[in-house]
């Protein structure tokens, strides 16, 4: 049910953290997975060669004209994970236009772009996965994240809306929810010693958790252990929502 050989992929976001350990899993079972990087060619072609995939693309999910392009390196795929996400921690009452404009383009937009680009041929094949990547924002918002927190609020009323849509045709439209997670993103807040404590604190499992932690939930969501699964947000957060 989890053998994924012959099926290809693209994790947006993908060298590092989360995204990585989905790509890893997801290759670890048979897929040939393209990584994503915004910028950094020389990392995306190191951690595709880890991979052994070869298999790679850069570029900024924020430009309107993107995901055309990488859809034209790519061609059809059968999984797509939108991983990539931009945050900004800002009071609420100090929020620039251009932080707004980044945030809902990259996390928001570019998530039904990519959907608008590769369910299409899914449904033609009858088989096919596309998982966005949430946040624990979406029940615990920071005070300093609003508009991240709202962008993931609106990635999954786009995950119900669209996999009620496409569900006939063997494609599924799931959001994987993480929580906290030990990741470069998170590295310097967590090293506040009396953050970190406030946070765990919030945790009823008492620990943050690794990106590894992601892997098999988003295993059985992008598989076809996971094809009876369509609309849903599954929390991998150590009990943080409730």
């Amino acid at each position: 049910m989890f053998n994924l050989t012959g099926k290809r992929a693209l994790v947006t976001g993908s060298t590092q953290g989360i995204g990585y350990a989905i790509a890893k899993v997801l290759h670890d079972y048979g897929a040939e997975v393209y990584i994503h990087c915004s910028k950094d060619e020389v990392k995306a072609q190191a951690v595709a060669a880890k991979l052994e995939s070869g298999l790679w693309v850069t570029g900024d999910l924020g430009d309107p004209e993107y995901i055309k392009r990488i859809y034209e390196k790519t061609g059809e795929l059968d999984i797509v994970v939108a991983n990539a996400s931009v945050q900004f921690r800002t009071p609420w009452n100090e929020i620039s236009a251009e932080e707004f404009d980044r945030q809902i383009n990259v996390n928001l937009r570019s998530t039904l772009e990519l959907m608008q680009a590769y369910i299409p041929a899914m449904q033609a094949k009858k088989w096919g996965r596309f998982l966005a990547v949430g946040s624990v924002q979406q029940y615990r918002p920071h005070m300093h994240m609003v508009v991240y927190a709202a962008s993931k609020c609106a990635i999954q009323s786009l995950v119900h809306n669209v996999a009620k849509q496409v569900a006939e045709d063997g494609v599924t439209v799931n959001n994987l929810v993480p929580g906290v997670i030990i990741t470069p993103r998170n590295d310097e807040a967590l090293a506040d010693a009396e953050y970190a404590r406030k946070v765990l604190a919030g945790i009823p499992a008492g620990f943050a958790g690794q990106p590894s932690d992601c892997a098999g939930a988003a295993l059985l969501l992008c598989s076809d252990a996971g094809r009876y699964i369509t609309g849903i947000e599954l929390p991998v957060d150590g009990g943080m929502k409730l």
